[in-house]
């Protein structure tokens, strides 16, 4: 068993991070590659890894992305210093003979009906979209976490010929502590587990 991170650690990831509204900043390339080079290490089933990113941080991808977004969450998206656009790929089986390697796991989903792949793609991907989250809080970066947005509209301007589907966005930067709502309550213990 690992040791438990000390409490300033897991204020920076869970009990203190907030979601933000606007930000500042610029994120750099080396940036991104390190919040990739953690995030990628989550688990996922037989490590299918079906997470896509696309940083979107020029003008000309977030003139793509605009159209996509909701009234309300466009002035801070376009704003922010880069948008995550967190994507599953359905086609992921394609990768396991290099990422799940010691059995022939791509059979297990090649194939199959598209519900039985969306179901695996969706769920570990979203795995991988808060991974995504908690590296960056780690690396210092404040997060935006959200729908409100056209999905048919993201895939067609991000993923078209492609087995790719947008699932959520992530604003990332240098939060703005004045753009935060008070801080919403959570389920009590009771209320959200049992113990059997």
């Amino acid at each position: 068993m690992s040791a438990s991170l000390d409490d300033l650690a897991l204020d920076q990831l869970f009990r203190s991070a907030r979601t933000y509204n606007a930000f500042s900043g610029e994120i750099d390339d080396a940036t991104l590659h390190r919040l990739y080079d953690l995030l990628k290490w989550g688990p996922t089933a037989a490590n299918a890894s079906p997470a896509r990113f696309v940083f979107v941080r020029s003008p000309e991808g977030k003139a793509k992305l605009g159209p996509a977004l909701d009234q309300g969450n466009r002035e801070k998206t376009l704003a922010a210093p880069v948008t995550v656009i967190v994507g599953y790929d359905m086609a992921f089986y394609d990768k396991l003979p290099v990422l799940f390697p010691h059995t022939d796991a791509r059979s297990w989903f090649a194939g199959r009906p598209e519900p039985v792949l969306e179901t695996v793609a969706l769920r570990n991907g979203s795995l991988q979209g808060a991974y995504l989250i908690l590296a960056a809080r780690s690396l210092g970066l404040d997060c935006g976490p959200m729908s409100g947005f056209n999905n048919a509209m993201v895939d067609e301007a991000f993923f078209a010929g492609t087995a790719i589907r947008s699932n959520f966005l992530v604003n990332l930067g240098k939060g703005d502590a004045s753009s935060i709502f008070p801080r919403s309550p959570r389920l009590g213990f009771d209320e959200a587990c049992r113990i059997e």
